[in-house]
């Protein structure tokens, strides 16, 4: 399959060359999108001299996903089956591309993402902020976007296959750093499915232009915001299931024996003065108990909701019917 490959950067004159004079003869296509660039980033790409690369350029810094929206509509007016994502810090090997591709070339996936967490030895190599930060921004990201199996969901060394790619909308995918995760959540409603794949990061001097501290303030609204227009597509819109029935009744009584509870508990300790009587407590209980279960339950449903068929099957599918 042919396989194209995007490389948002800005502000990297020390590595982009580096990484582009290793990107594997497979790669038919490179496009570098130049997102504003502050210093001789433009100049170092035209340095390298790859008849495979061509540059674009963002006059104004529009942000990481603007500039892959860019990349991934260039890839799409060539002939490409696979568009790579592939950072310009050097934090990816391009070596791996071929093995990162592979599922989708065999027909497993739709789309793939590297994975750091596996190995011993690939862990105790990263930093332990960056560890720490990323198992729990990957949890996170689990439940937000759906994809319960990844490992990884926040790596940003990616493949996507033609069909997929088709199916977003890069209007309305963010366009700043939330982009790869907000690109997990239309590829699930979408269908698409998303795969591991294990290649190790590589850590030198690079720096990243997402602080902590951005990260730790804007990452887990922006995660809220997913999650709650995930499920009210999934399961409200697009279907209704018995996970729907179940996040309804279960919210209800869980709401209710929680607000109840307290506020009886408050009542008879602050204004009363007395212990709350046994028969109180089985009315807030219960329902919070049972309320529990049933979200629990829907919970367990969402996981096995995960999308399992590739859309490139399906498109084949469709193609023999006709």
């Amino acid at each position: 399959m042919k396989i194209a490959c995007v490389i948002p950067a800005h502000n990297e004159e020390r590595f982009i060359g580096g990484v582009l004079r290793a990107i594997p003869p497979r790669v038919e296509r490179v496009f570098v999108v130049d997102d504003a660039s502050r210093d001789g980033t433009a100049a170092a790409v035209a340095a390298v001299g790859d008849p495979r690369v061509t540059l674009l350029r963002h006059e104004v810094n529009r942000g990481l996903g603007a500039a892959m929206a860019t990349g991934y509509r260039a890839a799409l007016a060539t002939d490409a089956e696979i568009v790579v994502k592939l950072d310009g810090d050097g934090q990816m090997d391009p070596a791996e591309i071929e093995r990162l591709v592979l599922p989708i070339e065999e027909g497993l996936a739709d789309y793939c993402k590297g994975v750091r967490f596996r190995g011993r030895d690939v862990i105790r190599r990263m930093p332990p902020v960056r560890l720490a930060g990323n198992l729990g921004l990957s949890f996170l990201t689990k439940i937000a976007t759906g994809y319960w199996d990844l490992l990884d969901p926040t790596n940003g060394f990616t493949a996507i296959g033609r069909p997929a790619l088709r199916q977003l909308n890069l209007d309305r995918v963010a366009r700043g750093f939330f982009f790869e995760t907000d690109m997990l959540f239309h590829l699930y409603l979408a269908g698409a499915v998303a795969m591991d794949v294990a290649i190790p990061a590589r850590y030198g001097e690079e720096t990243s232009d997402l602080s902590p501290l951005r990260a730790l303030i804007t990452f887990p609204w922006w995660l809220l915001r997913v999650f709650v227009r995930r499920i009210v597509w999934r399961y409200f819109i697009i279907d209704f299931s018995a996970v729907s029935a179940f996040l309804i009744v279960g919210g209800a009584l869980f709401g209710w024996g929680l607000v109840f509870g307290l506020w009886k508990w408050i009542q008879m300790a602050v204004f009363v003065g007395a212990a709350t009587p046994t028969g109180t407590i089985m009315l807030a209980a219960v329902p919070l108990i049972l309320g529990f279960q049933l979200l629990l339950q829907a919970v367990v449903l969402d996981i096995q909701n995960v999308p399992r068929i590739p859309l490139q099957r399906k498109q084949a599918r469709h193609d023999e019917r006709r």
